[in-house]
């Protein structure tokens, strides 16, 4: 007996070095920075078992064979069609601004397209009204409905926006709805998908979660995508869920979210109509391609002189192109930045770009929410603040509920709105989508959005910060260590 279960604990021992050895292998030859590496490294040697089984869930980047096979090989089968709208000369933008000109060169040679003109956009901030004038705009759809969302959650304004679709539907518009399980679980467990199913929309739950999938793919991996299409002309995107405002997460404490769209009506909805077509066939095997734009409809557009290029982050899209962007979007910065982010961890180039640009003289503003919905985000974020303090960066806490707009502005031109978060998740995992928007028009819109926000924020104090407990100095450093895993 004795002999039996000192083998077992041989084997056991030596199926532990074995995982140890792999999984620093795997580390190691991953293109990682080190912060990413150490904290993964120091994670499964010092709490072993529990890094172990971090790794194996959150360590790699990886989907079901299924959704991976699919993912390799869209863009190959998509070629054709991209090549015919670039045929499409009239719908693309020859020159843009110069602060605008490197984000976009980038897209450019990265994406292989150019900047999309003659669109009609306009920027939303009220979630109520935002919903009056989707269902507006579903009820007078003629062809299709296309939409993507993170959460979906019954209830209030939201079911009114189900109804309309139904109804549409019903009247015979082609209805797709894609959301995530994770994020919108509460939707898949109302009768909302057998109601919607029997109008003839077809729904798909994208990236399913359950006990059995946890073992064939990471589950973190989240669609994260806010996108409606409709009669592939008019496009909405941003930060904005399916949710009623008021009755969205209403029990924690934290007042309303404050979210921000675009509605956009142009060529534009034809590229983003591409990227949810390679999200439908990457969930159901299918392809959906968008018709090209329409020259006839484009003359009667005014906005010529702006430009935008949609970036999509996640599994069989451009790799790093989202994180890049950013970059490139900071470093272009002459004279003010502002950035508004629901979550604040951002990567070591990140940060190094966003001090450096205060430390030249750029007027650099971060507005974060003072009450926060994650306990892990809210304190991992704060280790950066006394290195961006110090560099000169202005942060703000909005004070009136969960700030979960999403955008970027550089010198009041170059403007980047989407699901994109400063942290992690976003930047190397989600399917995530950015615009990208070279108007000065449109700039001066964002500017009187975030100079709102600021006015309903508090100024961090660099002195006042240097002072604060040193307890939670400790823990905010505790967080950091944590920060890469976010």
């Amino acid at each position: 007996m004795d002999i039996f279960y000192n083998f077992i604990k041989c084997l056991v021992f030596l199926i532990y070095c074995l995982l140890i050895a792999n999984i620093t292998f795997r580390v190691l030859i991953k293109h990682r920075n080190i912060p990413s590496s150490m904290s993964w490294l120091l994670t499964i040697y010092i709490i072993p078992f529990i890094g172990i089984y971090f790794w194996f869930f959150f360590g790699e980047l990886y989907l079901g064979k299924r959704h991976k096979k699919i993912a390799n090989r869209i863009w190959s089968i998509s070629n054709k069609w991209l090549n015919e709208l670039k045929s499409c000369t009239y719908i693309f933008q020859i020159k843009n601004s110069e602060v605008a000109t490197s984000i976009f060169q980038l897209c450019k040679h990265r994406q292989g397209m150019s900047g999309i003109k003659s669109n009609k956009l306009k920027l939303l901030t009220n979630t109520k009204i935002i919903m009056q004038i989707l269902i507006r705009d579903i009820y007078l759809a003629r062809k299709n409905i296309e939409m993507v969302f993170y959460i979906w959650k019954p209830g209030g304004i939201a079911d009114d926006v189900a109804i309309a679709l139904i109804d549409s539907a019903k009247r015979g518009i082609n209805c797709r709805l894609m959301l995530d399980s994770a994020g919108s679980i509460e939707f898949f467990q109302s009768p909302w998908v057998t109601i919607m199913r029997n109008a003839g929309i077809q729904v798909v739950e994208a990236l399913k979660v359950s006990l059995l999938r946890i073992f064939l793919r990471r589950i973190d991996v989240r669609q994260h995508r806010k996108i409606i299409l409709i009669d592939n002309y008019i496009t909405y995107s941003g930060s904005m869920n399916l949710v009623d405002p008021y009755l969205f997460k209403n029990s924690s404490g934290i007042s309303q979210w404050i979210d921000l769209m675009t509605r956009i009506e142009g060529p534009i909805a034809t590229t983003i109509g591409i990227i949810y077509s390679c999200d439908w066939e990457i969930e159901t095997g299918l392809k959906i391609l968008p018709q090209l734009p329409n020259k006839t409809i484009l003359k009667n557009t005014s906005n010529k002189h702006s430009s935008i290029q949609v970036i999509a982050s996640g599994p069989g899209f451009p790799e790093n192109m989202i994180h890049q962007a950013l970059l490139t979007a900071i470093y272009s910065a002459k004279h003010e930045l502002i950035m508004t982010t629901p979550y604040l961890v951002p990567s070591e180039d990140l940060l190094q770009a966003i001090c450096t640009a205060a430390q030249r003289g750029v007027e650099v503003s971060i507005i974060i929410p003072l009450c926060h919905d994650s306990i892990l985000v809210k304190w991992a974020s704060r280790v950066f603040f006394s290195e961006l303090l110090e560099a000169g960066v202005k942060i703000y806490q909005f004070k009136k509920g969960l700030l979960h707009s999403k955008s970027i502005l550089v010198d009041q031109q170059l403007s980047l709105i989407g699901t994109v978060n400063l942290d992690m998740r976003s930047l190397w995992l989600n399917f995530e989508i950015t615009l990208v928007i070279d108007d000065s028009d449109f700039g001066q819109n964002l500017l009187c959005i975030q100079k709102k926000y600021i006015s309903d924020s508090q100024l961090i104090d660099k002195k006042i910060w240097s002072m604060r407990a040193y307890w939670k100095k400790i823990l905010e450093k505790i967080f950091y260590f944590l920060s890469p895993l976010l």
